[in-house]
């Protein structure tokens, strides 16, 4: 019998430590090289490691495990023979075996599993939770990811079919009887469940921001009517010309490398006893996922046209949905913004993003009567704030900041002539 050995590899010089997210494979099923055979779950992203070898599969760890750099994951006995089937290795079967079989439709699906990969119905973390959730079989999921993957938006999908169907049985089926003390209105059941590697990496460095930065907020707001007349004026125009819709998140992020480059404190980080001024303007854009929220850069905002920001954004949060960012798409990142707004939040204290030195929170807009020129007028309206190490950045360096953020963000045509 020959075995390889299969390790948890070394992933980045910060990486010291993953959670095996979920197997891709079966124990005992055969497998073949460089397929895929599990998910690691790492602070920042989630991998897959695939087999170096072909052979029968062997478990060593479990599902949720968390295993140091360098642990024994699973073994491949590569004295097994098979092909490409999941269930190969149970059959004990050899490729000559499958002609001797009498029935002919039981034959087909073994070369079909030739073409298909790995990924055909299997669902992504995300999908796999929901999915979970609502007590669904995958197997019944069909997935229309990449290679035939079950999706998050598949899961949803079957999700939603699932809880309309019994509202259909309703009118042939009657409810069973039920009396007042089984009702689960004044139940008391608790359940526990391991946070995720991703969620645990988060909490780690919001308590250090929290304990180790000297953070302050100071607050302004914006009349957001230039933007929304520019939008309303240029949308078609700019969607016909670049294909993708002019949204607030380019023009703040334009905004805020505008004035970035002009004052380098906030732009800055510590490192020991130095300050680390950056040239550019790498700004980190909040996105949140099914797994927490992750702050992939966009690179050098200060040199892009609105369009392509907008198309940077699209595809990170595209890839963060979808667990597919690199460690190199997640690093980095000189400021950062922040939108709660889409979920409705009026006002926020947002929470640096270290080792960055400030963050900037946009929020809902809302129509507020404004004194203008002496008129009361109705203006949409929207709450800035901006998080600060103080340690880097002084009070009034961080209220000329939100100042001039504002006026660019107040009057767009300004920001675009780079006035």
């Amino acid at each position: 019998m020959s075995i390889v050995e299969m390790r948890v590899p070394t992933i980045g010089e910060s990486i010291s430590e993953v959670t095996l997210s979920q197997w891709l494979k079966e124990d005992g099923a055969f497998i073949n090289l460089d397929e895929p055979i599990c998910e690691f779950e790492s602070d920042k992203a989630t991998l897959e490691f695939p087999a170096e070898a072909s052979g029968k599969l062997i478990y060593v760890a479990a599902e949720g495990d968390d295993l140091e750099i360098g642990s024994l994951v699973a073994k491949i006995d590569t004295s097994v023979k098979g092909d490409n089937s999941s269930d190969s290795s149970d059959k004990g079967g050899s490729e000559k075996e499958a002609p001797k079989k009498e029935e002919k439709e039981e034959d087909k699906p073994a070369p079909s599993s030739e073409n298909k990969s790995y990924a055909a119905g299997h669902p992504s973390p995300a999908a796999s939770k929901i999915l979970k959730e609502n007590e669904i079989d995958p197997s019944k999921v069909d997935g229309s990811g990449k290679d035939g993957r079950i999706t998050k938006e598949d899961a949803q999908k079957a999700a939603s079919n699932k809880s309309s169907a019994p509202a259909e049985k309703k009118e042939t089926a009657p409810a069973p009887k039920q009396s007042p003390k089984s009702s689960k209105a004044f139940g008391r059941e608790t359940n526990r469940k391991k946070m995720t590697r991703m969620r645990r990496t988060i909490a780690k460095r919001l308590v250090s921001a929290k304990n180790e930065t000297a953070m302050l907020t100071t607050f302004n707001e914006a009349d957001m009517t230039g933007i929304l007349q520019m939008r309303k004026k240029y949308q078609d125009q700019f969607v016909e010309k670049f294909g993708i819709k002019l949204g607030f998140m380019s023009i703040f992020s334009k905004a805020c490398a505008k004035v970035l480059m002009e004052m380098p404190d906030v732009n800055a980080m510590i490192d020991g006893d130095e300050l680390v001024y950056h040239e550019y303007a790498d700004i980190s854009i909040a996105i949140s996922t099914p797994n927490g929220l992750v702050v992939p850069p966009v690179k050098n905002v200060e040199s892009l046209h609105l369009a392509e920001i907008e198309w940077e954004i699209k595809g990170l949060a595209e890839k963060a949905r979808k667990n597919e960012l690199t460690l190199d798409e997640m690093s980095g990142g000189t400021f950062t913004i922040t939108n709660g707004g889409v979920f409705g939040s009026l006002m926020s204290t947002p929470i640096i993003n270290e080792p960055q030195a400030a963050i900037l929170g946009m929020h809902a807009i809302n129509e507020r009567p404004m004194a203008i020129n002496g008129q009361v007028e109705i203006r949409p309206m929207m709450y800035l704030a901006l998080s600060y190490d103080h340690r880097i950045i002084d009070g009034s360096t961080s209220v000329t900041f939100l100042k001039k953020v504002k006026e660019l963000v107040e009057d767009p045509v300004s920001l675009l002539l780079d006035l």
